[in-house]
């Protein structure tokens, strides 16, 4: 970890002359904790540590065009964390808030594929943990019907094809939700509110890079053999839906999901459409 980086997030270091710097304060994810043992090749080889930033993935594409492949930004405290559709998503200390920087050979029309390889890889990750997790269309990891990981990937295309991709991952790791905004509490939960007890949060994320590095590598050549697996974890097929577009609001039966994604509803008027973005809700009826 790059001390002139340290003191720029206020954490407090001491210099002592001939004795190099003493950490008073240590931080829980220290980038060398995390790459002792990480068993992979490209995601994850370059980590950059932040005590608290606005928001991972602004940080992640502010230094994209320079970075390596696979660099992956980590913070303690997101201030203005994002969701999808320009929404907040509350990231305080105890969470994993985490982006990295990708730049894969692919058409800028294949970026959802990241999602769904980042959204499988958080599942099984979370899964390992005996917990009952399942994706929900099109980038959220449920616990039953609450949420406790959001994805939110973002692109910069240059004639087409992917110049670069940031994939950001928040998870509600060890938080207490009581502590959540009154408005999301009871729709969230977190790991420790599932399992009882804390969990270690630089394992978590050995897990969780070691497996979406595994997943990124398999999107060139084995991309049917992923969504298989994405669709196998998916809560959202057989459910009554109801999704918000910019223009529209679509209410029906999810009944499945096409090679690319795409969710298949059959439609209160009968008609089936085919959705490729959007809010999905979970109806209660």
């Amino acid at each position: 970890m790059d001390i002139e980086r340290q003191r720029e997030d206020k954490s407090r270091v001491d210099s002592t002359f001939g004795m190099g710097h003493i950490f008073k304060e240590v931080p829980d994810l220290i980038p060398a904790e995390i790459q002792r043992g990480l068993n992979t090749s490209i995601i994850g080889k370059t980590i950059e540590y932040y005590r608290e930033v606005k928001s991972t993935n602004s940080v992640a594409a502010s230094m994209a065009d320079d970075v390596e492949d696979g660099t992956t930004i980590i913070t303690e405290i997101q201030t203005r964390g994002r969701g999808r559709i320009g929404r907040t998503w509350v990231s305080p200390r105890g969470g994993i808030w985490l982006s990295i920087v990708l730049k894969p050979r692919m058409p800028a029309a294949r970026a959802y594929r990241l999602t769904i390889a980042a959204g499988l890889a958080a599942a099984k990750t979370i899964r390992a943990y005996e917990i009952d997790a399942k994706i929900k269309w099109p980038n959220d990891i449920i616990i039953g019907n609450k949420k406790v990981c959001g994805i939110l990937t973002e692109t910069n295309a240059e004639a087409e094809q992917l110049k670069h991709a940031i994939v950001g991952i928040g998870v509600d790791a060890n938080i207490d939700t009581r502590l959540f905004p009154e408005e999301i509490r009871d729709r969230s939960t977190s790991l420790q509110t599932e399992l009882g007890e804390s969990i270690d949060r630089v394992e978590f994320i050995k897990r969780l890079l070691t497996g979406f590095e595994y997943e990124y590598l398999r999107l060139y050549k084995q991309f049917p053999r992923i969504l298989d697996e994405w669709r196998y974890l998916l809560a959202t097929t057989g459910k009554r839906v109801q999704i918000n577009n910019p223009l529209t609001t679509i209410y029906g039966k999810a009944v499945g999901v096409d090679r690319e994604g795409a969710l298949i509803i059959k439609c209160d008027d009968g008609f089936i459409e085919r959705v490729v973005a959007g809010e999905c809700i979970h109806a209660s009826i």
